[in-house]
């Protein structure tokens, strides 16, 4: 398969961050990588290939080179959640015959793409089996619910700017009300074995419809969660497939960027900071040898970006104007909302040129205050020259986004280079040998 392929169908197997970070667990292992515990010694080697979970919602990946006679580390860190709808404990309602279930919004979606649309619930569950409690990673892989929208008969405001409430809207029906028991309670007995006992929930709402390719010459690919799935399945192909260098090459999907990403797992916890901590500290015997490393090191944040909207030019700045299929995104904010400077950015800019790809410049319009992603929120506890980019989408955080199919390839060609080249960093240049 080619990396379009590739990203395509870990995206159809990637209904939530749990089976995002499972996809990639799977990849990994695929490609002879060896999982670790954070719970035990880590036992490396040179030339070794290496992943670390937390919370089955975030991965930090690594491969260790031959030789190492200068450490630093080459990161790319992109993030594994979507903006979705998660189902609260004891969720069921019955009313007129109807079983619905209670959610909660999860990230700032576009309410409106939830609705009429054949819905799965995917995510892990926690059973107790005699004295273990443990996570299983459950999906319904049905068209389990779907929430309705009021006719426009009833609603004669719905084309006018129509408010959507979470409490009341978007509800979803899962069947009709049983005698007995609930659909929901029965689909949670369906994911249990023998003597497991269903504890609590982490459990999301999920389109059903596949990713796919669209338009005449099949241009563009449409799909959920292409922010930010897309950067991060694209971008770890090509750490996986990047040539043995100098440096520690490092992967990293963080979970919890729609949300601020202040969990244990997330850009905001130190579990980045954790993971390169220990790596130093079994090559090198110097209580110096982590700082020196950080300093000589360089953070590649990849989270999507905005394309200049077909119906809505005057929303893009008129004169940094991103396309679809027009290559990758490096993204700029004076108020360093994104992490790029003028040399983390010529440094790209080399790579991109090195390797004949397409680059673009986003700016915001200046009298709109766009978002943020998870490279400055990381740099408070691991501080890297750094820089952010993406791949040019349309309708972000969408229930289904769009994308140009030719861009996937720009951002794996990137970022196997910038794995695979060894460099030379100090605060004020970057020398790539």
């Amino acid at each position: 398969m080619n990396i379009k392929e590739k990203v395509i169908n870990a995206l159809n197997h990637s209904h939530s961050e749990f089976q995002s970070i499972d996809q990639m667990s799977k990849i990994l292992l695929q490609n002879g990588f060896k999982e670790l515990n954070e719970t035990e010694n880590f036992e490396l080697e040179n030339n070794g290939k290496y992943f670390v979970k937390r919370n089955l919602t975030s991965l930090i990946a690594f491969k260790t080179p031959n030789s190492l006679d200068d450490l630093y580390f080459k990161i790319v860190a992109s993030h594994p959640d979507s903006p979705t709808y998660k189902i609260k404990s004891d969720p069921v309602i019955n009313i007129n015959r109807y079983e619905k279930l209670k959610v909660e919004g999860y990230g700032g979606m576009i309410i409106s793409t939830w609705l009429d649309k054949p819905l799965g619930i995917a995510g892990r569950i926690v059973v107790r089996k005699d004295n273990n409690i443990y996570s299983k990673l459950v999906d319904s892989n049905s068209d389990t619910c779907i929430i309705p929208n009021v006719a426009i008969h009833q609603n004669r405001n719905i084309n006018s700017g129509y408010q959507y409430n979470n409490q009341v809207d978007l509800c979803p029906i899962i069947g009709d009300s049983l005698e007995e028991g609930s659909n929901y309670n029965n689909l949670i007995k369906s994911f249990l074995d023998k003597d497991e006992v269903f504890l609590s929930e982490d459990l999301y709402l999920y389109n059903r419809e596949e990713a796919k390719e669209i338009g005449f010459k099949k241009d563009y690919i449409s799909s959920p969660k292409l922010d930010d799935l897309a950067a991060g399945f694209s971008s770890l192909f090509g750490f996986i497939e990047s040539e043995d260098t100098s440096g520690i090459n490092v992967f990293a999907s963080l979970n919890n960027e729609e949300v601020g990403s202040e969990s244990i797992n997330g850009a905001d916890s130190t579990f980045l900071h954790d993971i390169l901590r220990r790596i130093t500290l079994y090559f090198k015997d110097d209580k110096e040898a982590y700082y020196k490393a950080i300093a000589k090191s360089f953070l590649v944040s990849a989270d999507n970006a905005h394309a200049i909207y077909p119906n809505h030019p005057e929303l893009s700045d008129d004169k940094n104007k991103c396309l679809l299929n027009g290559g990758i995104v490096i993204k700029h904010n004076a108020n360093m909302l994104y992490t790029s400077d003028a040399l983390s950015t010529s440094f790209i800019k080399t790579l991109c040129e090195k390797e004949n790809l397409k680059i673009q410049e986003f700016f915001n319009r200046s009298d709109v205050r766009g978002g943020s992603t998870l490279g400055n929120i990381s740099n408070s506890h691991v501080s890297l020259l750094s820089v952010d980019i993406g791949l040019p989408q349309l309708a972000m955080h969408s229930n289904y986004e769009v994308m140009g199919s030719k861009d996937l390839d720009e951002m794996y060609k990137l970022i196997k280079k910038f794995m695979s080249v060894s460099f030379e960093l100090n605060k004020t240049s970057v020398k790539i040998k």
